[in-house]
């Protein structure tokens, strides 16, 4: 009759110290190929950013009057600012596959209800950042711009690489800054957080959103910072609710 032997501590303890980095490695294998993903999903949304680029510099050039209020005084400053363009262009047309992507890596562990979530959560981060990309062109520019422009009674021609450079920037940062509800709702969700908490640190909140507002903003004249503090508080409030359905 064979004697089947328990394996001693050490060899159990050794074993185990084998299989530990394993789950470690298959997650940064597949932070790597998500990473890896969403850049080739920003490389293709950019070439197709190249192809609609010139369209949009018309459309974000029509708060300075179009393409012939922009004035170019160096001779790769159009490529320079065309290449922004087909930048952010790409990165709004991949940013639904991006935020797909960090969803998926942060939620493995989710319930098959709780998956659902966060396939509804990706249009709805689209929806926002598209959402504060147009606040900052329909609400904000046409408030900035001529106040930017005719500052001091002189008279201000932009050139393309400053103007795009700042409208892009500008949609972009806003554009994120938008994200804020899901973002408090995704930190709710992992229990880092909860709704009595950020209620209860409104005050500290409001003073952030200040500083972001001062970031963001061209200038800091009270005007324009409220412009974007007023939204931002907005869904600040919004993350509270949804931190509570979290």
């Amino acid at each position: 009759m064979r004697i089947l032997r328990r394996p001693s501590a050490r060899k159990t303890a050794k074993a185990r110290t084998h299989d530990q980095p394993r789950p470690l490695l298959e997650h940064l294998e597949e932070l790597r190929q998500r990473l890896l993903r969403s850049l080739i999903a920003l490389g293709i949304g950019t070439g197709i950013g190249l192809l609609i680029a010139d369209r949009i510099i018309d459309i974000l050039a029509a708060p300075v009057g179009g393409r012939a209020g922009l004035v170019s005084i160096d001779v790769t400053e159009s490529i320079a600012a065309y290449m922004r363009v087909a930048l952010l262009a790409g990165f709004a047309l991949s940013f639904p596959y991006i935020t797909y992507q960090i969803l998926a890596f942060i939620y493995v562990g989710l319930l098959p209800h709780e998956r659902r979530l966060t396939l509804l959560l990706v249009p709805l981060a689209t929806m926002l950042f598209l959402g504060g990309a147009a606040f900052t062109y329909f609400v904000m520019m046409p408030v900035a711009i001529p106040f930017l422009t005719t500052f001091a009674g002189i008279r201000t021609e932009p050139r393309p690489s400053s103007y795009l450079s700042f409208v892009v920037s500008l949609m972009f940062w806003l554009g994120l800054s938008f994200e804020m509800p899901l973002v408090f709702f995704a930190l709710a969700k992992a229990r880092l957080i909860n709704a009595r908490q950020l209620l209860r640190a409104w005050r500290f909140a409001v003073l952030i959103i200040a500083i972001i507002a001062a970031a963001i903003t061209p200038t800091v004249d009270p005007v324009n910072m409220s412009i974007v503090m007023v939204p931002l508080i907005a869904l600040y409030l919004l993350s509270v609710l949804l931190a509570a359905l979290a």
